[in-house]
């Protein structure tokens, strides 16, 4: 179910349910082992279904090692965004997506190679569950996606989703915002009560 509160001047519509919620209302199946139904064409118009190998998953945890400085929360949401990253454009090249740009083009709904929030959201919390199917999340769990808006605001209070890690020490939540930036780009990684509370001109950075 979703219900609606104010939170920092802005309309939240959050989720109660479980991440399957998320799949069921915008018709997508859930990860399958390393197998994700990737969205594109704007608000999951399309589905493409894309499997990680044995190589990809090789390839995941050599990114968190790598990435990593040291073991904790923080530096795990880092490995995280990295993976992300990555995950972006090992999927772009196969699926034609390689080339989706940043932001939001009223006029690219059903393009084939572009992505708006809902895809982004999708598609990073399928990538995320990868990651956590297959051990690679030690601090966090998967949230459900959630969007926000400021609607009286015009194009600049669109609704915006986002993908959600949840912190399991203190249920900290975390936006993970892949729409900001290009296919392959880091995506951004803050606070859900500090993401999206101006309007999508004043949207956090990328983690680095």
């Amino acid at each position: 179910m979703v219900s609606l509160a104010a939170a920092l001047g802005a309309c939240t519509h959050e989720r109660n349910g479980p991440v399957s919620d998320h799949y069921a209302d915008f018709q997508v199946d859930a990860p399958n082992k390393n197998t994700v139904s990737v969205c594109h064409a704007y608000t999951c118009k399309m589905r493409t279904k894309f499997r990680f190998t044995d190589a990809d998953i090789d390839e995941l945890r050599a990114i968190f090692k790598k990435v990593k400085k040291g073991d904790t929360a923080a530096e795990e949401r880092r490995a995280v965004a990295y993976a992300v990253g990555w995950m972006e454009t090992r999927v772009g090249k196969v699926i034609g997506t390689d080339k989706d740009r940043p932001g939001m083009d009223f006029e690219a709904s059903g393009d084939p190679t572009q992505m708006d929030c809902v895809d982004e959201s999708t598609n990073t919390t399928s990538y995320m569950l990868v990651m956590q199917n297959n051990g690679l999340l030690k601090y966090h769990t998967v949230g459900t996606p959630f969007s926000k808006d400021q609607l009286w605001k015009g194009v600049a209070g669109w609704t915006h989703w986002t993908a959600v890690l949840k912190e399991t020490s203190n249920s900290q939540r975390w936006a993970v915002d892949s729409w900001i930036y290009a296919n392959g780009e880091n995506p951004a990684v803050v606070e859900v009560d500090k993401w999206y509370i101006k309007d999508l001109d004043s949207l956090p950075v990328a983690a680095k």
